[in-house]
């Protein structure tokens, strides 16, 4: 066998007389059929390992109503009170304006059943002065209009008695100045005359004539002067007169304007507290109409915060739990931070709700059996309490989906899928074996759109 004799073996006798031991062994044909079916089963492995796979993003949440005016609320007083009785009872379905709950007063500044009428009462009496402030400002007015035609007729008389006193001073003036020139004559001549009786040219008598006459003349001039500073001084009195009337005047108009500004502040003061008891009279109407606690919208009520008859409560405290109706259903997930960058508005979302069978294949959306389809709508910009991102997901039917579940409630539990780009079956594998993120072929839009 190994070549080693220099002999040759004659083939054709082992060909002619085979080995009767060799032909008693089995053939071995289960080793070849494992052989084949271990090739089969590679090739199907390697197909499988080349299909495309749909990368996702995973997350847990709940159903909840896509506007906040749909989601459940809590029914809230506006004022404190004491529950007389209620009207609804959980579970019933209200309609919006319907009555739920009556409550009863609990202040006592509230508690006369005639308040409106006293305050009604107390505006009229308020009006009133403000009345009686507006006759007394029109009359102060009046009076300054009076003051001023009155003080323009005296300025007016004071001014031309001024204006006189000064023409009987010029004139005083005048006769002075002519007086004095008759006595600077009657002196002259009388110099002449002296000279002249000297002389012998006049008598004695003639003398002593003119020096009665210089006597008369100076007497003249004392007369004349006595009257011009008493022109003078009347002159001066016109003046005094003249500023003491605009002093006057302008003590009485500053008498009559502070009368006037305190009316003015009065009328103000009146004005505000006309305006604080109607303020007071509609806040005491519309208190009285929150008494009745009524449905803001359409819903049902969910459960009772306040139960007892007579039991108080708190301004703005919650007494009962309202699920509006008809919400427009939605989704909100929750996934991880590190997948918040892979998610962009408008991403498909393949959804599993509680209490409805599935079988899903997150990379095979299109064979998973019993999921539903909807579409990212808002990505939050800012993380939960959980240190997760919450998207929220609106229903959206492709061509071979069913319309979400009509019995679906706000609050039932789900499992959503975020549907990424096709990738082949091994790099999904080689990626989760490394821990590597989803891929994106492109990045995402900065501006979002719907």
């Amino acid at each position: 066998m190994l070549n080693i004799s220099n002999q040759q073996i004659d083939e054709q006798m082992f060909a002619e007389h085979p080995l009767k031991t060799l032909q008693d062994l089995p053939k071995p044909k289960g080793g070849r059929r494992l052989g084949r079916w271990m090739l089969f089963f590679l090739f199907i492995t390697f197909i499988v390992l080349l299909l495309p796979w749909r990368q996702n993003v995973d997350g847990t949440g709940t159903v909840t109503a896509l506007t906040p005016q749909d989601r459940p609320q809590s029914l809230q007083n506006a004022i404190a009170g004491r529950i007389e009785r209620w009207k609804a009872q959980e579970g019933q379905y209200v309609k919006k304006g319907d009555t739920i709950l009556v409550i009863s007063e609990i202040k006592d500044e509230y508690f006369d059943p005639n308040l409106p009428q006293r305050l009604r009462e107390q505006l009229a009496a308020k009006q009133g002065s403000r009345i009686a402030t507006d006759a007394k400002i029109d009359a102060l007015d009046g009076q300054m209009r009076a003051l001023g035609v009155g003080v323009k007729a005296d300025l007016a008389a004071a001014r031309n008695k001024v204006r006189q006193s000064q023409l009987q001073v010029r004139i005083d003036s005048a006769d002075l100045v002519a007086i004095q020139r008759n006595y600077q004559i009657a002196v002259s001549r009388l110099e002449r005359y002296e000279k002249g009786y000297q002389d012998g040219l006049f008598s004695l008598t003639d003398l002593e004539s003119r020096r009665i006459t210089l006597q008369q003349d100076y007497a003249k001039v004392i007369m004349q002067e006595n009257k011009l500073n008493v022109t003078r001084q009347s002159l001066t009195n016109a003046r005094i007169n003249l500023d003491l009337i605009q002093a006057k005047y302008e003590q009485e108009i500053a008498k009559t304007m502070s009368d006037r500004s305190s009316a003015v502040s009065s009328q103000a003061s009146a004005n505000n507290e006309i305006a604080v008891m109607r303020n007071k009279i509609s806040n005491v109407a519309v208190r009285r109409g929150l008494y009745i606690i009524r449905a803001p919208q359409n819903g049902y009520i969910v459960r009772a915060l306040k139960a007892g008859i007579g039991e108080t409560i708190k301004e703005g405290e919650s007494i009962a739990t309202l699920q509006p109706d008809k919400p427009t259903i939605a989704v909100e997930l929750y996934v991880r931070a590190m997948d918040v960058p892979l998610i962009q508005r408008g991403r498909m979302v393949r959804l599993q709700f509680d209490g409805w069978p599935a079988i899903q294949f997150s990379g095979w959306p299109a064979v998973a059996v019993g999921t539903f389809g909807g579409k990212v709508v808002v990505i939050d910009a800012v993380s939960s309490n959980n240190g997760k991102y919450r998207l929220l997901v609106r229903p959206e039917q492709l061509p071979n989906d069913q319309p979400w579940p009509s019995q679906l409630r706000v609050g039932s539990g789900v499992i959503g899928w975020v549907m990424l780009d096709n990738v082949p079956v091994w790099y999904e594998i080689w990626r989760q074996l490394n821990g590597f993120p989803p891929n994106l072929k492109q990045e995402p839009e900065k501006t979002e759109k719907l």
